[in-house]
């Protein structure tokens, strides 16, 4: 889990408001210069006290250090934390490192790779400078945390490098980004439940649209969407990463299925695959359920003849998938077995995912709905 700090240095009237907020979202901790804002926040939150410019000693002299969990100083200005735990023995330390050049990136890394805090702020757009400091801190205990100008920053601090940094800390300036910065920290999707489905029967259904999802990620040869005419069930379409007689291999593309189709997108909200435009997000899933959210870089609407694909779960559940007619496009079963969707007979079994609530504009919801 990826952690979310709150700085609430720059907040005044809406303050109280942002605390609460982040505290409801379960934020690890709470950054400030005045430790009258930590002083009331309950054990479940982090206090996290940063250091002035001036005096550290005549700073930490005056504070109630049982009410501070980690201070955070800068070396250039405050000393080594090494010698400030000797004086401070029960009080851990963290570094701030402001990079701008050259000097203070090697300064930030060495800070990752030897602090158990390291709170970073990156002068400049880019990333690369994030990106050395994550690779110097590889195999590191400590954790970065790098300042986020907002939230959707903090969504590409938090993959820079597949890894990113283990922590963001932003300064909110309304009431709903610290639950947007939550949001982002869990992006990662967890494991999904696959089951086993029994194919009853296929059919031709004529003419009729299909969607291709190129994504902007290269996809595994286990690996494809979920893709069901049905909320309640979907069947795992693979990606075209196996070779083919006539045509190369495209890794990044599923040929999903017919437009009205469903698919998993970010927090399990479903999408129909009309829906999808560059730059949506699609769950990736591989045979053992493992996923990942995915960017779409292009949807491929064309005309084509459809298949019907009619399989059921063991709990009776009755499965739909319609794609198109083409003996390239596949779909997977246990163990990664790839199958021809013009080659499917009947008793052949396929992976899939057996959502358990029906779908209201793609959210999850109990109610009544039946779908035929």
């Amino acid at each position: 889990m990826k952690l979310c700090w709150l700085d609430v240095r720059p907040l005044a009237e809406a303050k109280a408001a942002v605390i609460q907020e982040a505290l409801h979202h379960r934020f690890d901790a709470v950054l400030s210069d005045d430790p009258a804002d930590l002083v009331p926040l309950p054990p479940t939150v982090r206090r996290v006290l940063f250091a002035a410019r001036g005096d550290i000693h005549r700073q930490l002299d005056d504070v109630d250090l049982d009410a501070i969990d980690v201070v955070v100083v800068d070396p250039g200005r405050h000393g080594t934390t090494a010698a400030l735990a000797q004086r401070y023995p029960a009080v851990r330390f963290g570094v701030f490192v402001e990079i701008v050049d050259a000097p203070s990136l090697e300064l930030a890394c060495q800070a990752a790779r030897t602090e158990q805090w390291s709170v970073l702020r990156f002068r400049d757009p880019t990333k690369i400078p994030l990106e050395i400091v994550i690779a110097a801190a590889a195999g590191a205990e400590g954790s970065i945390i790098t300042v986020a100008e907002d939230v959707m920053e903090a969504e590409i601090i938090y993959g820079v490098l597949e890894h990113g940094s283990d922590g963001v800390l932003l300064a909110p300036d309304a009431v709903g980004q610290a639950a947007a910065l939550k949001a982002a920290a869990q992006d990662a999707p967890s494991e999904l439940k696959l089951v086993e489905l029994r194919v009853t029967s296929t059919s031709h259904v004529g003419m009729g649209e299909r969607a291709c999802v190129d994504t902007c990620t290269y996809l595994r040869q286990d690996e494809g969407i979920l893709v069901g005419s049905h909320s309640k069930g979907m069947v795992l379409c693979v990606s075209e990463t196996h070779p083919l007689p006539y045509m190369p291999t495209r890794p990044f593309r599923v040929n999903a299925g017919a437009i009205h189709s469903y698919t998993l997108g970010n927090d399990s909200r479903t999408n129909y695959l009309s829906e999808l435009r560059a730059g949506s997000k699609v769950l990736a899933v591989d045979v053992q359920g493992q996923t990942r959210l995915v960017t779409v870089g292009r949807v491929k609407i064309e005309s084509r003849p459809l298949l019907a694909i009619d399989a059921v779960a063991a709990d009776g559940t009755e499965v739909n998938l319609i794609v198109q007619d083409d003996w390239h496009v596949r779909v997977l079963g246990p163990g990664g077995k790839v199958f021809n969707s013009t080659e499917l007979e009947p008793g052949d079994i396929l992976l899939g995912y057996l959502p358990t609530q029906d779908r209201h504009v793609g959210y999850a919801i109990d109610e009544f709905c039946v779908e035929q």
